[in-house]
């Protein structure tokens, strides 16, 4: 090997070591490799250099991914997610419970829709899903990303890496027409076993293979217990529905403390209790938990006052403030104050020191040092940083009112990108193209916010994305790649086209472990076809197995690009991957080369 392939295999060696010791994110170990890489190659010439890596940020696979971001992100700014979610989840029993009703949909799905939007829709639906249910996210993100992959290697769509195959398999029959290209459904023999054995798998194993981290919010407890009182809207999907059916009774640091129906109020109310339309609902909890409370379809802050606030509700800015001692408003309630005549804000939540305030919220007696959460105009905290009635302004981030009007318009819009994006062979849209108009859609209907869309971008992942190309291009370059290979299959050709085939398989997960799954197609199919041509078999077996094993990496974060977006949220560290991807590389490894042959013979 030249010096510059010794280098990179060193380089690869220590993003594992970092990655496995958990020393430093994800994103910043691979760009930190990758422009190590690019600096040595100032020296060399076959290595990336900074061009080379300026480049990968406007890599179509990469911008592919931010856009994709702000299209999900209009499903969720809408509650699009949950009119589908709600739908198709609904309230789990126990993890393994929440991994069925999570998994098998997006097994579904996943063969017909590119993964990674997939899984860019489901983040946040997973991510409220373990708020309301208190289930452990690392329990589930990982079984996310997993199955997206096991759904995309049923049929030719499910994934893009399918698609790359097929461009080889064109290629090829350029110097010999026989050669058959794969059809809609011609890795569903193959690919449909791979997925359910790889889904039973993860049920099974998950219990001991998978961590038990909670959320933040569920290990440190805030002690500012706001008490806030909702109103059920008279369309509100949640009426007729009892308290745990909604989705109210498990919130994280919050609780339902009392209803008030028709001038009566119920305090202790049971998990059972039906709720109706009108009804005020009483909640003491945190801030986080009152902004996942206004999130909720059909349930809104019970005070008139935030409807006449001078801007939109969709632009109001979620503030919390703290009166001082010298403000005008102190010993004269909420209502008594004209407090949203004064400030063009609504109070909607109260905190004062640990006590539990009773009654509505215009009668609270406002007192030093109170703290109050308010709805209003954009330019709130601008206003009135410096006013001396109040010691504290500050901003609550990520508490924009959902746009639910626009909810299954934001659902039409996605549904309209997948499949376009899907059927890119018959017109020529690209997933690129596809996914970029369907973001501009959400922006010009208003689905999305500039500034939401802006917020919903996750550098972490796109940089990562970027450092795993980089180092993957590296890995082609200085022939590295082209070294390993050829001493897997020198060893398997011993064991006949069974023990080719599962050379060719190895190479390719090896591959795809390392760098992303169309750079392990690239350096996997021109090998693979080579062996076929030597030993006088079929290339479709081959071409199979190389589409499955591309896809199908799932000892770590770098196999596949899913993984780097559920790494973050699921809370995971490199080895969480490790323990049970390993594994189940493996069997579906087993089943893959196993089956193959049956369905499509060597000779």
């Amino acid at each position: 090997m030249s010096w510059e392939a010794w280098v990179v295999l060193a380089v690869v060696v220590a993003v594992f070591v970092a990655l496995w010791n958990n020393w430093a994110a994800p994103d910043v170990v691979l760009v930190g490799a990758a422009v190590l890489l690019t600096t040595i190659g100032l020296a060399g010439h076959s290595l990336p250099s900074p061009r080379e890596l300026a480049a990968q940020f406007g890599n179509e696979g990469v911008l592919t991914v931010a856009v994709l971001f702000i299209a999900a992100a209009g499903l969720t700014e809408t509650g699009g997610l949950q009119l589908i979610t709600d739908r198709l989840l609904g309230i789990p029993k126990n993890a393994f419970d929440a991994q069925v009703r999570l998994m098998l949909p997006v097994v579904g799905v996943s063969a017909f829709l590119n993964n990674t939007p997939v899984v860019a829709m489901f983040i946040p639906v997973v991510n409220d899903w373990c708020k309301k249910s208190g289930l452990s996210p690392s329990k589930l993100f990982i079984p996310l990303s997993y199955a997206a992959i096991l759904g995309g290697v049923c049929t030719l769509i499910g994934t893009s890496t399918n698609l790359v195959v097929q461009a080889q398999l064109v290629a090829a029959r350029h110097t010999d027409p026989s050669i058959p290209l794969l059809g809609m459904f011609t890795l569903t023999p193959v690919g449909l076993p791979v997925a359910l054995a790889g889904v039973g798998f993860i049920l099974i194993a998950s219990r001991w293979l998978l961590p038990e981290r909670r959320a933040f919010l569920a290990d440190v407890a805030d002690p500012r217990q706001y008490t806030i009182e909702m109103l059920i809207e008279p369309a509100s999907p949640i009426a007729g529905q009892t308290i745990e059916r909604a989705g109210l009774r498990r919130l994280p640091g919050a609780f339902l403390s009392a209803i008030e129906r028709d001038g009566e109020t119920m305090v202790a109310v049971g998990p059972e209790q039906v709720l109706r339309a009108h009804d005020r609902l009483a909640f003491v909890g945190v801030v986080d938990s009152i902004v996942d409370l206004q999130r909720i379809r059909g349930l809104v802050p019970a005070t008139d006052e935030v409807f006449k606030v001078t801007a939109s509700r969709l632009n109001h800015l979620l503030v919390e403030v703290v009166v001082s001692g010298t403000s005008g408003l102190v010993g004269h309630s909420i209502r008594e104050s004209h407090f949203r005549t004064r400030y063009d804000a609504a109070v909607i939540a109260v905190y004062r020191d640990g006590e539990r305030i009773q009654g509505k919220i215009g009668d609270i007696r406002i007192q030093p040092g109170d703290a109050l959460l308010l709805q209003g105009h954009p330019d709130f905290v601008a206003r009135h940083r410096n006013d001396r009635d109040f010691l504290l302004v500050s901003a609550i981030d990520g508490a924009r009112p959902v746009r639910h009007e626009r909810g299954w318009l934001a659902v039409a819009i996605l549904t309209a990108m997948v499949l376009v994006a899907s059927t890119e062979e018959f017109h020529g849209i690209s997933v690129f193209l596809a996914a970029t108009l369907g973001a501009a859609a959400m922006l010009v209907t208003g689905c999305l916010s500039t500034d939401a869309a802006r917020k919903s971008l996750d550098l972490p992942v796109l940089v990562g994305i970027v450092g795993a190309l980089v180092i993957g291009q590296a890995i082609q370059k200085t022939g590295l790649g082209d070294q390993v290979a050829a001493g897997i299959i020198g060893v398997s050709r011993t064991f006949g086209p069974w023990g080719v085939l599962a050379g060719v398989y190895l190479m390719t997960l090896f591959f795809t472990e390392l760098v992303t799954n169309n750079a392990a197609v690239a350096l996997a199919f021109p090998i693979a076809q080579a062996a076929a041509a030597q030993m006088g078999v079929h290339l479709l077996p081959f071409a199979i197995a190389v589409a499955i094993a591309a896809s199908a990496g799932f000892a770590t974060p770098l196999g596949y690009q899913t993984h780097l977006m559920v790494y973050g949220p699921g809370g995971y560290r490199f080895a969480d991957f490790l323990k049970i991807g390993l594994p189940l590389d493996l069997l579906c490894m087993v089943v893959t080369v196993g089956l193959v042959p049956v369905f499509y013979p060597f000779r």
